[in-house]
């Protein structure tokens, strides 16, 4: 409820549309960067919403569903790997954040971002907020759509490339992924940029 409560003090000034602005794969050794953008209902509660990292994957996929009913707007954008490799990750995070605000149907009052960096290129009010997936229900709605969507993606690239496991790390530096790497090389979608990865030259394609 504190989430839902963090939200409405933006409702009480005078605020009607709320877009909560998240992203999912930053970290990661392989695949892109996945951000999304979520308006909820003013008065919508939603039980058991939370930071997308302290829920199960089961929750998440109940919730995914639930968010995606009851949103008044919702849009994802996703960053591949090679546009991280050529902009950083960072520059890579925050145009997947500006991509999916702006294919909102309905442009939203005010954008609650994650984190502490402001969305360059936006004519619309920002407020930052460190820790924001834990803080705000809108950001919590945005962070479970970005992790969903983007470990599906993983999901989907681990038949593509059964050699390295992406079902299991989601393309995060684990142990397993890091000797698949040493062993097998790279794939398409290892970010160059990243260490260890930068070392390596050969390429599965």
């Amino acid at each position: 409820m504190d989430l839902f409560a963090f939200d409405k003090i933006f409702y009480d000034k005078g605020l009607k549309f709320i877009a909560g602005i998240d992203e999912a794969g930053r970290g990661p050794l392989a695949g892109p960067v996945v951000a999304s953008a979520v308006i909820l209902p003013k008065d919508c509660l939603i039980c058991d919403l939370n930071d997308s990292k302290k829920l199960s994957q089961k929750k998440r996929e109940f919730l995914f569903k639930i968010i995606k009913e009851k949103a008044l707007f919702y849009a994802i954008s996703i960053v591949d790997n090679n546009i991280i490799d050529k902009i950083n990750i960072l520059q890579a995070t925050l145009l997947a954040m500006r991509n999916s605000i702006s294919q909102l149907p309905k442009a939203p009052d005010i954008c609650l971002i994650d984190g502490n960096c402001k969305v360059k290129g936006l004519d619309i009010a920002q407020e930052t907020i460190v820790g924001g997936d834990a803080k705000s229900a809108s950001i919590a709605a945005a962070s479970i759509l970005a992790k969903v969507i983007r470990d599906n993606l993983m999901d989907e690239y681990a038949k593509k490339y059964p050699l390295y496991g992406f079902d299991k790390h989601k393309g995060y530096g684990t142990k397993k992924h890091i000797e698949a790497i040493n062993q097998y090389g790279v794939c398409s979608i290892h970010r160059m940029s990243f260490a260890p990865i930068c070392n390596k030259t050969t390429k599965i394609l």
